[in-house]
C-alpha cells in the first residue's frame, strides 16, 4: 500500500505541541496498559492506549476542545455546529459547556440513545442536539446549511489541521509513556482525524514506528481512495462500525495518511464484533466498534508483529448494551457458529420430530424458528436457525438435511434473503 510521497506537511509536530498545551487541563491523561492475555497470545508486546477512559469515553474531546479554543470570540458569537455520528459530538459538547458557547449538534437518527443521552449530558443546556439523516455524511450536509444560515462556526470532526493536532496529542503522551522502542502502533480509520494526527507526530518523532491503519470493511472510504490516488465517496456503507463509517474520508487527512500511513487493512464487521465481546469477558473493556478494530486486526498481523511492541489505541468506549444482543450474532456467524435456512418440512406426521432427532447434531441448537406461512404450518417452510458448537459440524447438518429428505436454502447464500431475514 505504502505510497509516501516527498510533500511539505501541511501538519507539523509545533502544531501538535501548542495543542497538547492547550489541553494539558482539560483532557485526561490516558494510560498505556500492557496487555497480558494479548502478548501471550500473539507473542509480542501489545499495549492499549486506553482512551475509551477519557472524560467523554472517546479520544474526540481533543480535537474538538483544541478547534473551539482557538476560535476568536467574533467567530463564536452566534454559536458554533458541528455533525457527528456520536463521538465528535460529546466532545464539542463538553467543549461547549467548559468555555460558555452555545453549540447546535446534528447526528444522524440511527445513532444509539446512549450516545445521544451522553451528548445531552455533557452539554448540560450548552447544546441543541437535532437528529437527522441516517449517515454521518447526511448531518454533515444540514450542519453545514445551519453553518451558512445561522453564521456558526462549523467544527468539523476530522477534516481540520486543527482537530488533527488535537488527536495527535495521543502520540505524544503514548511515547512519554513507554520506554521500549516501539515497532507498531494500530489505529482505527473513519475519517482519519485521529491517524492523520498520531502519524503526523510519529514519523517526525519516531520515524522507525509503522503506523497500521484498521477500516471496516463495510465502510472502505480510505482503501478505495489509495486504489483512486484520489478522495473518493463511497456509494453505500455498512453502518455498524459507526465511528468508522464514513462514506468520505477528510481531504486533509488523505493527504497527511498518504504520507505517514505504511499499511492499511480492512477488518470484517464480525470479527470486530467477536473482539468486543472478547475485551469484555476477557479484559473488563467495554470498546465500542471503532475502538476494538485495531485489536481485531492482529490476527491479520501474527507473523509481522511476533516479537515486536506494539501499541494498539482503543479509540473510544461509547457502547450501547442495547447493540450487545446484534454484536454476538454476527461474531456467531462470522466464526462460522450461527447459521440460518429456509427448511421446507416434507408432508409427514412427525417431519417436525424427526428434523429435531436425526438432523440436529447432539451439540446443535437451534436459535430461531418461525413459519413463513400462518396457514399449512405442518408442511409449510420454515425460517430455521442454527447455533453450532464447532464450525466444523457445519457439513454434517448439510448432509443429514439432505439424507433424510428436508429440501433447504441457504440464507447467507441468497443475498435477498439474508437481508429479508437477518
Amino acid at each position: 500500500m505504502k505510497q509516501m510521497m516527498n510533500l511539505e506537511p501541511s501538519l507539523h509536530v509545533a502544531d501538535i505541541l501548542k495543542a497538547h498545551h492547550l489541553l494539558k487541563d482539560i483532557v485526561i491523561h490516558t494510560p498505556l496498559q500492557k496487555d497480558e492475555r494479548l502478548s501471550e497470545k500473539y507473542d509480542c508486546n501489545v499495549y492499549l492506549k486506553r482512551e475509551d477512559l477519557q472524560i467523554v469515553r472517546s479520544f474526540k474531546l481533543r480535537g474538538a476542545y483544541n478547534k473551539i479554543k482557538q476560535l476568536t470570540k467574533e467567530e463564536t458569537v452566534n454559536g458554533i455546529v458541528c455533525a457527528s455520528a456520536g463521538n465528535h459530538a460529546q466532545g464539542v459538547a463538553y467543549s461547549c459547556k467548559q468555555l460558555n458557547i452555545h453549540g447546535k449538534i446534528f447526528m444522524p437518527s440511527t445513532t444509539p440513545r446512549q450516545k445521544v443521552s451522553q451528548v445531552e449530558l455533557f452539554g448540560r443546556g450548552h447544546v441543541e442536539i437535532i437528529l437527522t439523516g441516517d449517515t454521518f455524511d447526511d448531518s454533515y450536509k444540514k450542519a453545514r446549511e445551519c453553518s451558512e444560515s445561522e453564521g456558526r462556526a462549523f467544527i468539523h470532526p476530522f477534516d481540520d489541521l486543527e482537530v488533527i493536532a488535537g488527536q495527535g496529542t495521543i502520540a505524544i503522551e503514548i511515547l512519554n509513556d513507554c520506554d521500549a522502542e516501539l515497532d507498531y502502533v494500530f489505529a482505527s480509520i473513519g475519517g482519519g482525524g485521529l491517524i492523520s494526527g498520531i502519524g503526523t507526530y510519529f514519523k517526525q518523532v519516531s520515524p522507525g514506528t509503522k503506523i497500521i491503519g484498521v477500516e471496516p470493511e463495510g465502510a472502505p472510504s480510505f482503501a478505495e481512495s489509495i486504489t483512486a490516488g484520489e478522495v473518493v465517496e463511497l456509494e453505500n456503507i455498512d453502518k455498524f462500525v459507526d465511528g468508522a463509517a464514513v462514506k468520505r474520508i477528510g481531504d486533509h487527512n488523505f493527504s497527511i495518511c498518504r504520507q505517514t500511513v505504511d499499511d492499511h487493512i480492512l477488518v470484517p464487521e464480525g470479527k470486530v464484533c467477536t473482539t468486543i465481546l472478547s475485551l469484555y469477558n476477557e479484559n473488563a473493556i467495554v470498546a465500542e466498534p471503532a475502538g476494538a478494530l485495531p485489536i481485531a486486526a492482529l490476527d491479520f498481523y501474527r507473523d509481522e508483529i511476533k516479537g515486536k511492541n506494539i501499541v494498539c489505541i482503543v479509540s473510544g468506549g461509547n457502547n450501547d448494551i442495547g447493540r450487545m444482543q446484534e454484536m454476538k450474532e454476527r461474531s456467531l456467524m462470522y466464526e462460522g457458529l450461527q447459521h440460518y435456512f429456509i427448511v421446507n418440512f416434507p408432508q409427514r406426521a412427525g417431519a417436525l420430530r424427526e428434523f429435531l432427532d436425526e438432523v440436529l447434531g447432539p451439540n446443535d441448537d437451534i436459535s430461531r424458528f418461525e413459519y413463513t406461512k400462518k396457514n399449512n404450518r405442518d408442511s409449510g417452510p420454515a425460517f430455521v436457525g442454527i447455533e453450532l458448537k464447532n464450525k466444523e459440524d457445519y457439513t454434517g447438518l448439510l448432509n443429514r438435511m439432505q439424507r433424510k429428505g428436508f429440501p433447504f436454502t441457504e440464507v447467507k447464500k441468497d443475498s435477498s434473503l439474508f437481508h429479508l431475514f437477518i
